[in-house]
């Protein structure tokens, strides 16, 4: 693809709907392939052939995981709004709280929520009011992470430096924008969307910098940074270390830190990867409340 100037249109991919086609188109060609599914034709599979094996156990490890129905549904009312006068979810409180900076939030971009699978979150605290005290902070680095994606909300642009992993679709829809570097004009090299059983994947060589996003309707009345239904997608990740020794936290290379590029000043910034909820607390909350139906 030529380079693409993100000047045109705004919020998540700031292109036009020619530019998204074009980009599709581009994904459908470019290889490796960025996507890894049942293959449908004889190019698609010579694409994923080219496929680093380590990704491909990976992507096959994870090939059958999947949500429960009443995990969804759980997991969409905790994300909802509340009505006039109730309390919040915790979902949609965790949200709230990461988009306010006068609770050390981030208002440049929709947040998402990140449930690490193997250790703690920062606001497992807030799950005390269902049962559960907690007193521990959030860890970082999780190899394992699941993110909810509330409709309509995004990441900023960010590289995964030199892990190595992938991005497997659980439920709703998840786009996936690759880029060729981590810059805010970087050349755009292909978009796709992922449904459940997909997954987009990632090495220190191969898509390394992406942003992603939830095409899911928002709902009627969503404001800058906050959507306004409980419709979601939800992505299973694991990145791995080139190796598993003991690295520096301020070492972008390893899962314990990424570099991502800010919304709102275009200047490259380092985010610790800490995570919101343990899954251990998450999965204990929507057992309690689909008991309560």
């Amino acid at each position: 693809m030529t380079q693409q100037k993100n000047t045109q249109v705004g919020p998540p991919f700031y292109i036009s709907k020619d530019e998204e086609r074009q980009l599709r188109l581009a994904a459908e060609k470019i290889s490796p392939s960025l996507v890894i599914t049942q293959a449908s034709s004889f190019d698609e599979y010579a694409r994923q052939l080219m496929v680093p094996p380590a990704v491909m156990d990976l992507a096959r490890k994870a090939a059958d995981i999947r949500f429960s129905a009443w995990e969804i549904e759980g997991i969409r009312q905790l994300l909802a709004p509340a009505a006039p006068g109730a309390r919040e979810p915790l979902l949609r409180q965790i949200l709230i709280n990461k988009s306010d900076p006068k609770q050390g939030g981030d208002d440049s971009h929709p947040p998402y929520i990140r449930v690490a699978c193997t250790g703690k979150g920062d606001y497992d605290d807030l799950a005390a009011e269902h049962g559960y005290e907690v007193t521990h902070e959030g860890d970082y680095g999780s190899p394992v992470v699941l993110e909810i994606w509330p409709a309509q909300h995004y990441s900023p642009m960010h590289s995964h430096g030199e892990t190595t992993g992938i991005v497997y679709c659980l439920a709703g829809q998840i786009d996936v924008m690759s880029y060729a570097t981590l810059d805010w004009d970087a050349q755009k090299r292909g978009l796709v969307t992922l449904t459940p059983g997909q997954c987009a994947w990632l090495t220190k060589d191969n898509y390394a910098v992406h942003k992603v996003f939830c095409p899911l309707d928002g709902g009627p009345n969503p404001t800058k940074l906050l959507n306004d239904t409980g419709d979601f997608g939800a992505s299973f990740h694991v990145y791995l270390n080139q190796d598993e020794l003991s690295v520096a936290l301020d070492d972008s290379h390893s899962r314990d830190a990424f570099d991502y590029i800010d919304e709102v000043t275009h200047e490259k910034k380092q985010f610790q990867t800490y995570s919101d909820l343990s899954w251990r607390v998450l999965r204990s909350v929507l057992a309690k409340n689909a008991r309560d139906w």
